[in-house]
């Protein structure tokens, strides 16, 4: 997650669905978005979400253009308190994160009760390493992601083919989408997944390895 390849046409077309899809109904509410590997390297998502009264915040463990909230940790986000946030959403950044699976428990814990989360990311391409390139993403791994994290699927789906409406450089990626949302649970059922989450956090990054991207706390 140290810094977002540029946001390729595609991409953005993906989010925007999304936001009309699933977040124009709350229009007029005042919802805390957060953008994790948002650095603008030649583009990001802010003109899609950063409209009054919404409040859109990038996240990232550098700083630079677009970054709002500098994480120390990849893997543990003390900058951001647990149901914080609204939404979550993430593109281009998860085939730079080493251990995503971890970072999935930290999207669980920031966001609200039947908060709202989306991720791309590619299933194809060449590598390009920012400052590494570790993985592609399929529908059932991203589908095994959330449910890791004890979220609910609302839909996943990969551009398999290329699109007429893109360029080359769009159609390389064939990006996996992610929607998914955190359970509205009664007060038990949710303090026990609270729990549950933070023990296997805290197990998880028990001494990682030292020279892990993104792990700054050693």
């Amino acid at each position: 997650m140290e810094r977002q390849v540029p946001v390729h046409q595609s991409s953005y077309d993906k989010m925007e669905k999304f936001r009309d899809r699933y977040l124009k109904s709350k229009i007029s509410e005042p919802l805390t978005i957060l953008d994790l590997g948002s650095m603008n390297v030649n583009g990001s998502y802010r003109p899609l979400f950063d409209k009054p009264p919404w409040q859109y915040r990038g996240l990232d463990i550098a700083q630079g253009d677009n970054v709002d909230i500098v994480l120390n940790n990849s893997y543990s986000w003390p900058e951001i308190q647990s149901e914080s946030v609204d939404v979550l959403i993430s593109g281009q950044a998860f085939e730079h994160i080493e251990y995503f699976w971890i970072t999935m428990l930290e999207i669980a814990r920031i966001l609200k009760s039947d908060g709202i989360c989306c991720i791309i990311a590619p299933s194809g391409g060449p590598e390009h390493r920012y400052p590494v390139d570790c993985w592609r993403f399929y529908p059932d791994g991203f589908n095994a992601a959330a449910r890791f994290a004890r979220m609910k699927v609302l839909e996943v789906s990969t551009q398999w083919k290329p699109d007429e409406h893109y360029d080359n450089k769009s159609n390389t990626w064939r990006d996996t989408m992610l929607v998914c949302r955190k359970y509205k649970l009664s007060f038990l059922y949710a303090w026990r997944q609270r729990v549950w989450r933070s023990l296997l956090h805290q197990a998880l990054i028990y001494r990682l390895p030292a020279d892990s991207i993104g792990n700054r706390i050693k």
